[in-house]
């Protein structure tokens, strides 16, 4: 089965940045549109951030301006930049490879079901301090 690995979680202070990796082992993320999630205590998993095998992105508007994904692949990582950190984005954050290569669906909606996305990676925690 296709593993993706989460990486660089912490805690930070209201205001303080965090860059999150998803990195896969053992397969290639290039034909990939790649998702990251967020869970929230008492909360359903949410979309956060999605971009396409062709590097299209899409954010969430709570992080829009906040958070960058980028896509590294010589490293066949990709990553989620997040600055100006709020303690309402304190969340278990969640990689995961697309059923699709793309972030959009053919009405332009985003796809953020998490039934479109195939391979999950174990997630990695970010705190928020306010």
């Amino acid at each position: 089965q296709e593993q993706l690995v989460e990486s660089g979680g912490g805690l930070v202070h209201s205001g303080g940045s965090l860059r999150l990796s998803c990195a896969a082992p053992e397969f290639t993320l290039d034909y990939y549109a790649i998702g990251w999630f967020r869970q929230a205590p008492g909360k359903e998993r949410e979309g956060v951030s999605c971009i396409s095998s062709y590097d299209e992105t899409w954010y969430e508007d709570s992080v829009k301006g906040r958070f960058t994904i980028s896509r590294d692949r010589a490293k066949n990582t990709v990553y989620l930049e997040m600055n100006n950190l709020k303690p309402e984005d304190t969340a278990v954050y969640y990689c995961a490879t697309g059923l699709r290569d793309v972030c959009r669906s053919g009405s332009n909606r985003p796809i953020t079901s998490e039934s479109d996305y195939g391979s999950w990676g174990q997630g990695t925690q970010v705190t928020v301090s306010s």
